[in-house]
């Protein structure tokens, strides 16, 4: 059995990729939307929700040092996210962020998506 597996590896070890997710959402939440392999965007997408759903509770200290520590690289994201993006999802109860597929790559044919918020 396959215990506590609850991600994909992305074939980079866990620092690499702890810190390209980070980026991806900091992307995502610079930009509102990012272009990447289906994979990626799938694990981008819940820590990126995972996000969200910590900056509704409010301006608190205690949820802006949790997604600080999510998100340690640009404090100017976390300020827009909590300014801007997470207003928009006080009502809502889930599902932020939706990915679209986009086809295949030419060069190694990965499935590519396009990740963006849901602006309902």
């Amino acid at each position: 059995m396959i215990h506590q597996n609850g991600h994909k590896k992305l074939n980079r070890s866990e620092p690499h990729r702890r810190a390209m997710l980070r980026n991806q959402v900091i992307q995502l939440i610079e930009k509102g939307h990012l272009v990447t392999t289906k994979a990626r965007a799938k694990e981008a997408q819940k820590l990126a929700e995972r996000c969200v759903t910590l900056a509704r509770e409010g301006n608190t200290f205690n949820a802006r040092r949790r997604v600080q520590a999510l998100l340690p690289y640009k404090k100017e994201a976390v300020i827009h996210l909590f300014s801007e993006i997470a207003p928009r999802y006080t009502e809502r109860p889930g599902g932020y962020t939706r990915v679209l597929p986009m086809g295949k790559r030419v060069s190694d044919t990965a499935t590519i998506a396009r990740l963006e918020w849901v602006l309902e």
